[in-house]
């Protein structure tokens, strides 16, 4: 009778929410910009397994820059695999492209970045290695976290961009991260039309002429400040990047304008095109996500064995 009464205490002890043996495996909505802003929230996912502390991937969703709270959408498609390879996720929201225009959602990402960095301890994070995945426009803010680290200000034409910002309070911490995953997302906005999308980019309210405050042919040179390609150097980190050749959104040659330009300063890029799929159905598979994980797992390795 003793002995049932332990196990039924025990029991009912494990039931508690928040019990310190299913170890912290998620923080909902951390405002990572320490304000109450929607599109400043965080969500932190651990594995159920492995030695603590985790890489990280900051996961960003697609939405065409007009979402401002879809961070469950990211985690939804790319948190089970990355959980199950070993990575903490950072599944973050960043403001809407129809509240505040470019650099603002870079701004968001790369202050996502040093809060991670900021508070590692605080969530069995190792900020060692940092990765970024997103797909569509959140392909477009990865693949940006990925070739302007370190870049304060650039200016195009007569046009300036403040490209790190100075959100949050962990100004002091690096917002580069050490891999990028860029599943189909747009880079050179100016070639879009032409190229094969079945969708108007060029018109006024395009998701990309909403980004950057005005119709896109009339706005070029801020086109190049959000263009990731215009960043591009011989230190960023190695790029995966996957497009379908049926996209009608955001065509292929987005992906093969962004892979040409790492490749031609030695930055390691791999470009998986897959025949047939289209902007999401045909790549949201397990054989993609598994080339996702093998990508993030060696990269990570590769750095470790640099040090």
């Amino acid at each position: 009778m003793i002995i049932l009464r332990i196990a039924l205490f025990i029991i009912a002890i494990l039931q508690i929410p928040g019990f310190a043996q299913e170890r912290a495996q998620q923080w909902k909505d951390i405002p990572y910009v320490n304000d109450t802003l929607v599109g400043h929230r965080m969500d932190i996912y651990l594995p159920e397994n492995g030695e603590e502390p985790f890489p990280v991937a900051v996961v960003i969703y697609g939405s065409a820059w007009f979402g401002n709270d879809r961070k469950e959408r990211s985690y939804e498609l790319f948190g089970p695999s990355l959980l199950s390879a070993g990575f903490a996720v950072a599944a973050i929201n960043h403001r809407s492209s129809r509240e505040v225009i470019f650099p603002a959602q870079v701004h968001d990402a790369k202050a996502a970045v040093r809060f991670l960095r900021g508070n590692a301890a605080d969530y069995s994070l190792d900020t060692s290695f940092i990765a970024a995945v997103g797909n569509s426009s959140g392909g477009h803010l990865a693949a940006f976290l990925g070739t302007s680290a370190g870049i304060i200000q650039h200016s195009v034409g007569g046009e300036t961009a403040l490209i790190e910002g100075t959100l949050g309070n962990y100004t002091e911490m690096s917002s580069k991260v050490d891999a990028v995953v860029d599943w189909y997302g747009p880079t050179n906005f100016l070639l879009m039309d032409s190229c094969g999308s079945q969708m108007d980019h060029n018109a006024a309210d395009s998701p990309e002429s909403t980004l950057v405050g005005g119709s896109i042919q009339e706005n070029k040179n801020r086109c190049a400040l959000a263009n990731p390609t215009t960043y591009v150097n011989t230190d960023d980190p190695p790029f995966l990047i996957l497009h379908g050749t049926a996209d009608p959104l955001v065509p292929l040659c987005q992906s093969e304008i962004l892979h040409q330009a790492l490749r031609k300063h030695n930055v390691n890029s791999e470009l998986i095109i897959v025949e047939g799929a289209k902007h999401g159905p045909g790549l949201h598979e397990s054989e993609y996500f598994k080339i996702m994980t093998d990508f993030l797992l060696e990269a990570r390795e590769v750095k470790q064995n640099e040090k």
